[in-house]
């Protein structure tokens, strides 16, 4: 059989036009026998006359030519399958037998070593038992299977038409585009809409869209089944509509919506009826704003004036022809070939005149704005005729494929040009896919136009395949993309909480909790922010924290600053106090050195609370704690010698003791170095061994990272704090044991009370400290030294002041008491 070996590409779908090839007498020849027509509830359709043809045109256009098949001619026969499965199967036996039937065209009758083609395109209704009749008869007798117009098929086949299969991706991307992620989704009960709609609801989950509800409609739509669809798009919540079907099933459901006025839907259509002008007239209001995908377009140069050319002589020659001129005139012509019957009305048309012109009436048979599967058809017919004419010039032995085999019509099917469009085809025989994104706008005049405003590539990368002109969009209800979502979007700063029950576009907004973000809109998770970082008020990003330290210029830290400074200078006043009444019995009846020393000392306590404030530093944090904890000791030390030395005072009165010789002013300074010492001793283990140091604190959930002075050892600062309340305690008691004595400037009784205040302020303390953090418990600490060094200011020097200052009277050592 040489390379008219027979094979079997694909069956998709029952409007045939097929090419059936031979070797001519004198010369080589190829006759094409084609059979398509696209009806309609049994009604003519001036569309699938067009692309009818657009095949006679191509095949006269390539016979013209001298550059493409320069030895063979091609000529096409026409049978009507009349989108009925049962005349499908029978004319497609009567064409593969050789049996004669009234057509259009020339027929393979007495030729021999006939090849055939098949140029095929789809149909909604039909099933799959159905197309496998029509397969199993195609797959002995038809060499090659050619679709201009396929849908779902899942056989390998050669087509100009692209697979829908990008048209659903396109059509979820599209969707994804505009950020519908709750949407209806219909479809005409039939194999080619479940099949769309299964790959739509899969292709949908990547990209988190959910159907509001998934519907199938029968191909007859009777009243109650419309009223059922059309109360399910009325009572959702979804704007947005996504619908696979052909046209005529999609007039019945627009007249019930403006019946119930049902008209704020936006239509998503399929690629069946994106271009379907149709439905303009009668339902420009609903349909307008609609977006969908439709084929490549194309203007093929003459093919216009070649359709115009038609005229009732012409007409009476074909009864496809003949059909149309009279249901477009609506006359009778004389001798007609047309032999289908019309119904009693069409009986009653006049006889044609002959003076009728297409020029004269709109029909979409002669309307080339948009040649779209009519270019299909052109491209078709070239594939054809470029795959025979490179099978034509192959030598035996010589040609691309292995063994220098010249392969078969499968193979030779790569690509070829045609109006300066280069046609590619993959692996799989599929044309590479494009598409145009169409959208329906209505005109000042109030007509609707279809507008390019966008188109969907394929052979891009995934990122870049869809480019959409927004601006340019018109939409069906004011001048942005409408809302379709079952929850509103989640804002930066919250997450989405699924509902119970619900899809996933179903979902509640939660704000993100303390210390998290969500940077994103629709954010799953809300994210953490690192520990040198806090969420800012929006929390919807990460910003630096803030450094918190008791500082000088905030109002706390001033405060404590001023008594801090208050307290230092009225340790001085009152030294200077002394000073001045030096030699006065209040002054020197307490010993007089004891006292400078305890002033002394009060007042570096409360300079010690001004390295509380700032921020801390390394050396700063070693400088502080035992600056405070020794300075403190001098003051409990000092205190101490001098309730001791009341106490022993009054024992040296007793006869025979001699006691004092141990507390003249040399034992008392050494007293007070001693117990100093073991505290300088404790400081000094503690800041050779874990010495504290300046902390960055993130460790609590702030906006602020809490620069602190980390003590080190918790065992030296607490030892610290011990011996300072080890030494108040023995003050304590001894002050306790001699408040009674009979002396006339007895302090004893002061001491007791200011041991009382210096141990409430510091028993206090220690919780509070302890429950405080960052500046608050630097605050609580100074406040503590402050108040502790206030209280032995003003219990042991305040009564003094006033008896020298105010009381001069009592300033005598006969005074009985120093009250």
């Amino acid at each position: 059989m040489s390379f008219w070996e027979r094979f079997f590409l694909c069956i998709p779908a029952p409007y045939h036009l097929f090419l059936l090839s031979r070797p001519n007498l004198s010369q080589p020849s190829i006759n094409c026998v084609s059979c398509f027509r696209n009806l309609i509830d049994v009604f003519f359709t001036p569309r699938a006359l067009r692309w009818m043809q657009t095949m006679i045109f191509a095949v006269r256009e390539i016979n013209q030519r001298q550059d493409l098949l320069p030895n063979l001619s091609l000529g096409y026969h026409i049978r009507d399958s009349g989108d009925d499965i049962p005349v499908s199967v029978k004319r497609s036996l009567l064409l593969v037998n050789g049996q004669p039937e009234k057509g259009s065209g020339q027929s393979c009758k007495d030729i021999q070593n006939c090849i055939s083609f098949a140029l095929v395109m789809k149909v909604y209704a039909y099933t799959n038992c159905q197309l496998t009749l029509l397969a199993f008869i195609w797959f002995y007798f038809i060499s090659l299977l050619i679709s201009y117009f396929l849908i779902f098929l899942k056989c390998s086949f050669m087509r100009t038409m692209p697979s829908d299969l990008f048209q659903i991706k396109a059509l979820v991307k599209l969707v994804h585009y505009f950020q519908w992620t709750w949407v209806g989704v219909i479809g005409v009960e039939s194999d080619y809409a479940r099949f769309a709609l299964q790959l739509f609801l899969k292709e949908s989950e990547r990209f988190d869209i959910c159907p509001a509800y998934v519907h199938f409609y029968p191909v007859v739509l009777m009243q109650d089944a419309v009223e059922e669809l059309v109360n399910i798009l009325k009572s959702s919540s979804a704007t947005v509509i996504v619908n696979f079907s052909g046209e005529s099933e999609l007039q019945s459901i627009l007249k019930e919506c403006r019946r119930q006025n049902v008209t704020h839907l936006q239509w998503i259509a399929s690629e069946a009826w994106a271009t379907s002008k149709a439905l303009w007239g009668d339902f420009g209001d609903l349909l307008k704003g609609t977006l969908g995908f439709a084929i490549r377009r194309a203007d093929i140069p003459h093919f216009g004036s070649y359709l115009r050319r038609v005229n009732a002589s012409v007409a009476q020659k074909s009864h496809f022809l003949s059909e149309f001129w009279e249901e477009t005139f609506r006359c009778r012509l004389n001798g007609s070939l047309n032999t289908h019957v019309h119904g009693e009305e069409a009986h009653n048309w006049p006889p044609c005149n002959g003076s009728e012109s297409l020029d004269d009436v709109y029909t979409p048979y002669s309307d080339v704005s948009q040649l779209r599967v009519s270019y299909n058809v052109y491209k078709a017919v070239y594939l054809i005729a470029h795959a025979l004419h490179d099978m034509s010039k192959c030598e035996p032995g010589k040609g691309p494929f292995q063994n220098g085999a010249c392969g078969s019509l499968s193979q030779v099917l790569t690509h070829f040009t045609t109006l300066g469009e280069e046609v590619r085809f993959d692996d799989n025989g599929d044309p590479i896919a494009s598409y145009d994104l169409m959208n329906w706008q209505r005109e000042s005049d109030g007509s609707l136009q279809l507008v390019r405003v966008g188109f969907y590539d394929a052979s891009l990368e995934d990122d870049m395949d869809l480019e959409i002109d927004e601006p340019a969009i018109m939409w069906h209800r004011g001048e942005k993309a409408p809302e379709s979502l079952c929850s509103k979007s989640c804002l930066p700063g919250s997450r989405k909480a699924r509902q119970k029950g619900k899809p996933v576009c179903c979902f509640d907004c939660i704000p993100c909790a303390e210390g998290e973000i969500s940077n994103q809109t629709d954010s799953n998770d809300c994210l953490t922010c690192s520990k040198e970082t806090w969420p800012n008020q929006a929390q919807d990003q990460c910003i630096p924290k803030t450094l918190e330290f008791l500082s000088f210029q905030e109002p706390l830290g001033i405060i404590l600053w001023a008594f801090s400074a208050f307290g230092a200078c009225a340790a001085l006043a009152v030294i200077v106090v002394f000073i001045m009444y030096r030699k006065t019995p209040v002054i020197r009846g307490n010993n007089v050195e004891l006292s400078f020393l305890l002033l002394l000392f009060l007042c570096a306590c409360f300079l010690i609370g001004l390295t509380f404030i700032g921020k801390p530093t390394d050396w700063l944090c070693q400088i502080r704690y035992p600056a405070f904890g020794i300075s403190f000791t001098l003051c409990i030390s000092c205190i101490l010698a001098k309730t001791v030395v009341v106490l022993m005072a009054f024992r040296a009165t007793l006869p025979g003791s001699n006691v004092m010789k141990w507390f003249d002013p040399a034992k008392q300074r050494s007293s007070v170095i001693l117990c100093t010492f073991v505290q300088a001793l404790i400081c000094t283990i503690w800041i050779t061994t874990k010495p504290p140091f300046a902390s960055y604190n993130t460790k609590f959930m702030s906006a602020a990272i809490i620069v602190e002075c980390a003590v080190g050892s918790e065992v030296g600062f607490w030892c610290v704090l011990g011996y300072i309340g080890l030494l108040a305690c023995l003050c304590f008691l001894m002050a306790f044991l001699a408040r009674k004595l009979p002396d006339n400037f007895n302090e004893a009784k002061f001491i007791t009370f200011s041991m009382l205040i210096f141990f409430a302020v510091w028993i206090t303390f220690i919780p509070v400290y302890v429950s405080s953090r960052g500046k608050y418990m630097v605050a609580v600490h100074v406040f503590a030294i402050l108040a502790s060094a206030f209280g032995l200011l003003l219990c042991i020097f305040a009564p003094k002041c006033y008896i020298v200052l105010l009381k001069p009277e009592k300033n005598d050592k006969n005074f009985k008491h120093l009250e």
